[in-house]
C-alpha cells in the first residue's frame, strides 16, 4: 500500500464523514445520538420487557453492543464498497480494489473511537476507574480492527462476483449477533458449547472488551491470539481474491 494510495484513504474517509454529517441536521452528533438510540432498544427490550441480566448489566450490554455495532457496520457497509456507484472511476482509473472496503473500516473506525470515548466516560462515573488492565485496549482495538478489515475484505471481494451472497450475508450476521454473547457472558456457558462459543473470534473480542472494561482484569491472550490468527487468514484470502479479479470487477459491475 503505498504512500499515495494512503492518503487517498484518508481524503475519501474525511470526506465520506463531511458527507455524512451533511445528511443530518445535527451533523456528528448524531454518531453519538444513534448508536445511544440503538442501544436504548436493546436495553428496553432484554433489560425492562424480559427483565434480563440485573445489577450491572448496563454496562454489559453497552461494552458488548458498542465493539459489535462497529464490526457490523463495517462489514455490512463494506459489502456495497465494490458497487456500481464506484464502477465509473473504476473504468477511468486504476485503483487497488482494497480501496474501497477499506475506506468503509476506517469510516466507522473513527465513528467507533468517538462513541468509544464516551463509553469511558460513562464506565468511570458509573464507578468503573480505570485499572493497569485498561492498558491492553489498545491492542484489543487493534485486533478488532484487523478483524474488521480481514472480513472486509473478503466480503466485499465476493460480493461483486457472486451478488446473493449478499442475501446469506445478512443472516450469516444474525447468527453471528446472537452467538457472540451480546446478551449474555460466555465465560458462563459451560461444556462443549462454552468452547465452541470461545472460538468464535467476535465473541472473543466482546468478551475482552469487558474483561478490561468491567472486571478490570487482562484479557486471555491466547484467545486474543486466535482470533488475530483469524483475522491474518481472511486477510489473505480477501487479498488474493481482490488481486486474483482486480480487472474483473468493472466488467462485472456493468
Amino acid at each position: 500500500m503505498t504512500h499515495q494510495y494512503l492518503e487517498l484513504i484518508w481524503y475519501k474517509t474525511l470526506s465520506e464523514l463531511r458527507a455524512e454529517s451533511a445528511k443530518a441536521y445535527i451533523g456528528f452528533l448524531w454518531w453519538v445520538i444513534e448508536p445511544i438510540i440503538y442501544m436504548g432498544v436493546f436495553f428496553v427490550i432484554f433489560g425492562m420487557v424480559f427483565q434480563k441480566g440485573g445489577e450491572g448489566f448496563i454496562p454489559f450490554l453497552l461494552s458488548g453492543l458498542i465493539a459489535w455495532k462497529w464490526f457490523s457496520s463495517s462489514i455490512n457497509n463494506s459489502a456495497n464498497s465494490i458497487s456500481k456507484k464506484n464502477a465509473g472511476i473504476m473504468s477511468q482509473v486504476y485503483l487497488p480494489k482494497y480501496i474501497f472496503p477499506t475506506i468503509s473500516v476506517i469510516t466507522n473506525t473513527i465513528k467507533f473511537l468517538v462513541v468509544f470515548a464516551f463509553l469511558l466516560v460513562a464506565l468511570m462515573l458509573a464507578g468503573y476507574m480505570p485499572t493497569q488492565a485498561w492498558l491492553a485496549l489498545p491492542v484489543l482495538i487493534a485486533v478488532q480492527f484487523m478483524l474488521v478489515l480481514s472480513l472486509a475484505w473478503l466480503v466485499s471481494s465476493i460480493v461483486p462476483l457472486f451478488p446473493d451472497f449478499k442475501l446469506l450475508l445478512g443472516n450469516i450476521m444474525s447468527l453471528l449477533f446472537f452467538c457472540s454473547g451480546v446478551f449474555f457472558d460466555i465465560s458462563k456457558v459451560q461444556g462443549t458449547l462454552g468452547l465452541i462459543l470461545k472460538l468464535n473470534p467476535v465473541a472473543i473480542l466482546l468478551d475482552s472488551y469487558r474483561t478490561i472494561l468491567i472486571k478490570g482484569e487482562w484479557p486471555e491472550w491466547n484467545f486474543l491470539a486466535l482470533a488475530l490468527c483469524v483475522a491474518l487468514v481472511a486477510l489473505w484470502g480477501g487479498s488474493r481474491i481482490l488481486r486474483k479479479y482486480d480487472r474483473i470487477y468493472p466488467k462485472a459491475l456493468i
